[in-house]
């Protein structure tokens, strides 16, 4: 089999860990300083009412039985699975010291083994230096991800979607994290509105040169319930189809640096959420076209990096 033009996470995983290796979601019920007035209110125009969650605070026993529930469906498909704990909601470090600390306190018991890892994700305006610190000691146990959200490297586009940071507060992340031992991975979305086909290539350079180790990149959604519902019924949002997308994700691929995991290459959202775009194209399609549309071009990832390779 021919290798594929880009660093897809599941063979990184299996390389590193030495087994297929499983994610297991929990939802500690964190919010986001753009929801609690802290710096606004109703989330990014994109996010829905839950914010990939239920935004309602959990104790450490319903987190625990969370991770149990998942620990049990992950054994039904694999009897000796490696296991990525991942708190996905909101903002998961924008909480008191004590609360953080009971949030990751449910995980001791099983560290090393299933979880190989810990990612947590987060905004790059939400890591207090004791959420840090805390991070930092728990990575001497195992890996952790901080997951940050750029979206997209343009400070006015940032302002315009209510995410209320900019790309330095981004870069200035990123080099924190690192420096308490941790390992990034940042998100990106394409087809922001204003944001267009050069916005792309801009914002995959800028994850580039921020060397963090992984990225997440899928194609802007509208969902049910958010403030970008009420653009797209104006007309003010256009979403990407499955030709233009991958293309802009050809793009976006080339311009990251050639050691960078992709961990996730398009988004998913039930069909009944999602007013647009409407094709239902699996991801795995999504895949296969972004291969044939590098192997047509003759490139890969890492092609058009400007970034110097770390």
């Amino acid at each position: 089999m021919q290798p594929l033009p880009f660093n897809p996470l599941r063979g990184y995983l299996r390389e590193r860990f030495g087994r297929d290796v499983y994610r297991v979601a929990l939802d500690a019920g964190s919010t986001c300083p753009n929801r609690d007035g802290a710096k606004g209110f109703g989330g990014c125009v994109y996010c829905d009412v839950e914010g990939s969650g239920t935004g309602e605070m959990r104790t450490g026993r319903q987190l625990a039985e969370q991770l149990e529930v998942g620990l049990q469906r992950v054994r039904k498909r694999d009897p000796n699975p490696g296991v990525i704990a991942y708190f996905q909601s909101y903002s998961n470090t924008y909480v008191s010291q004590q609360r953080l600390a009971e949030v990751l306190s449910v995980l001791d018991d099983h560290l090393g083994d299933p979880v190989v890892c810990v990612s947590v994700a987060t905004r790059p305006d939400t890591l207090p230096p004791e959420a840090l610190d805390q991070l930092s000691r728990l990575a001497e146990r195992v890996p952790v991800w901080l997951e940050l959200g750029l979206e997209v490297a343009d400070d006015a586009i940032l302002e315009d979607i209510r995410r209320y940071h900019t790309v330095e507060d981004f870069e200035v992340a990123v080099e924190r994290a690192h420096r308490a031992g941790l390992e990034v991975i940042g998100h990106a979305i394409l087809g922001l509105p204003g944001d267009g086909r050069e916005g792309a290539r801009r914002t995959a350079d800028c994850l580039a040169a921020s060397g963090i180790q992984g990225v997440k990149v899928h194609n802007l959604m509208v969902l049910r319930k958010t403030v970008l519902e009420h653009w797209w019924r104006e007309g003010r949002v256009d979403a990407l189809d499955p030709d233009t997308y991958v293309s802009w994700l050809a793009d976006f691929i080339e311009r990251l640096g050639p050691d960078q995991v992709v961990h996730r290459i398009t988004g998913d959202a039930p069909l009944e959420e999602r007013l647009a775009p409407r094709w239902d194209v699996h991801k795995s399609e999504i895949r296969d076209r972004l291969v044939t549309e590098l192997t047509t071009r003759g490139t890969r990832q890492g092609s058009l990096c400007a970034a110097p390779r770390v």
